[in-house]
């Protein structure tokens, strides 16, 4: 029988569920325990690792999942996989591409190897991957769990505003792979209905209580239909607008209503879902929305936090992440535009549309759209408070941030001065200032707590850094720009 002790350095329990290691349905029974006293065998569900997901798998009970979904990085284009512009993405991202697509398809075979290991008998396995790489995926997949443990190609057909190419037909569609852990007959299966085509509703009748039926043979026998809907094949149409409320910004965002649809058929509530590249986090947010316990894997720390806002949006009440920089010594640690990342999502702000700080500015607050500066260094002296004061008077702003790890002197004072002499607030923010939450819970000019501001913008296409500048970030070459102080931007 599969037992699992959970890392003591995890923390806190708070949705621990009994995992049943034997070969039968292995269903999960919810019990929570205060830190320390979890006995063996449970297995944590509400919580977002951010980590590398083949060490954190490695780290989980044989037969533990209901329902894994993984949508991974695309073996597609470069620029458009670097979303978050965060160092332990970049990582990972060359990783996966040095040696082409066969080195790919090994760094995914590795992944799918532990997540097999971890589904349920009755479970099911989706992978999500586009024409590139689809063809070699399915290879792989037949490989590990079997052929005869394949259940569908499924086709997710969308609609995208772009105009027709003109050697080549319109690209609308991307690929939905869809596994049994051991054998088919024993996978959770909720047949998934879709409504019937107006077509069908005109043509058929309808008796005195609105009911559509049919008449198909002499007896006159009426044919009712199931007014849930028809049974749905391998071809889903949904789409994703772009005016949608749910619509973020982030190019690999998928829809709502597609993981619901996943969700809902192969699961029954309190399930527990599995999404180890969760990325914006949907397949976190449908889960919790249907009922389901969710466990979600992601290595980039910016796209955890996005993650956390979303689910606690829509109503989950604890959300643990473990992995995150949570002291001013890791936040040191992180590379300039991790650190970047976690300064203006902290506040609640944009980013600056360029890549690199434009006059100094790096970031805008909340509604008012002030200017924010981000400096990863200590003592912060008079000049970078002098300089930033030019760039806030630019924007036609009255008032700017500074963040850094702390100030000098000379900086409180120059602040100080330039209020007095041109009633300009230049607001001096520590990073111990933004982890005990002085920045992050109330935006003083509208009152709005932490759950009512609106999810963060992502970089723009423009703002995020090249494959090329992030690798040369850690080797230690300079990023950026220099400012009008001579000071490297960070």
């Amino acid at each position: 029988m599969a037992r699992h002790q959970p890392n003591a350095r995890d923390g806190g329990w708070r949705g621990q569920s009994r995992v049943d290691g034997s070969r039968d349905r292995g269903a999960a029974r919810l019990a929570c325990y205060p830190p320390g006293v979890a006995p063996i065998g449970y297995l944590e569900t509400g919580v977002i690792y951010c980590d590398d997901n083949l060490h954190r798998l490695s780290q989980f009970p044989a037969d533990c999942i209901d329902l894994i979904y993984l949508d991974p990085p695309f073996f597609s284009n470069r620029h458009y996989e670097v979303i978050w512009g965060d160092e332990a993405e970049i990582r990972s991202f060359e990783d996966r591409w040095e040696g082409g697509i066969h080195v790919y398809v090994e760094w995914m075979r590795e992944r799918v190897i532990e997540l097999r290991r971890i589904l349920k008998p009755t479970g099911t396995f989706y992978l999500h991957c586009d024409e590139h790489a689809s063809h070699y995926l399915k290879v792989m997949l037949d490989e590990v769990f079997g052929r005869e443990n394949f259940l569908n190609e499924i086709i997710w057909h969308y609609q995208t505003s772009s105009g027709a190419p003109k050697k080549w037909l319109h690209r609308n569609h991307d690929t939905i792979f869809r596994y049994a852990a051991s054998r088919p007959a024993l996978v959770t299966w909720n047949h998934p209905r879709e409504p019937w085509p107006e077509a069908t509703l005109r043509k058929w009748q309808h008796d005195e209580e609105g009911r559509v039926y049919r008449v198909q043979n002499k007896f006159d026998k009426r044919y009712y239909i199931d007014p849930a809907g028809k049974l749905a094949d391998d071809v889903w149409e949904i789409t994703l607008s772009s005016r949608t409320k749910e619509r973020l910004g982030y190019p690999t965002q998928k829809p709502e209503a597609l993981m619901e649809k996943i969700i809902s058929a192969s699961t029954d509530p309190g399930d527990i879902v599995l999404d180890p590249f969760c990325g914006c986090g949907t397949t976190l947010v449908a889960a919790q929305k249907l009922g389901r316990q969710w466990i979600g894997i992601d290595i980039s720390p910016t796209a955890v936090d996005l993650e956390r806002r979303r689910l606690v949006k829509v109503g989950a009440t604890e959300v643990k992440l473990v992995g995150m920089p949570v002291t001013e010594a890791q936040l040191a640690d992180l590379k300039p535009f991790e650190f970047q990342n976690w300064v203006i999502n902290r506040m609640n702000g944009t980013h600056s549309p360029h890549k690199v700080g434009d006059m100094g500015i790096d970031g805008f607050s909340f509604m008012l759209h002030e200017p924010i500066q981000v400096k990863q260094s200590r003592a912060i002296g008079r000049n970078v408070v002098d300089n930033f004061e030019t760039a806030v008077k630019r924007s036609g702003k009255n008032k700017g941030y500074i963040v850094a790890f702390s100030f000098g002197k000379g900086a409180y004072e120059e602040a100080a001065r330039v209020k007095g002499a041109d009633g300009l607030a230049i607001t001096l923010l520590t990073v111990a200032d933004l982890l005990e939450g002085k920045a992050d819970l109330v935006t003083p000019e509208t009152g709005l707590f932490g759950t009512d501001l609106p999810l963060p913008d992502p970089r723009s296409p423009d703002a995020r850094p090249s494959v090329e500048e992030l690798v040369a970030s850690d080797t230690g070459q300079e990023l950026g720009q220099v400012a009008e102080s001579g000071e490297p931007y960070l």
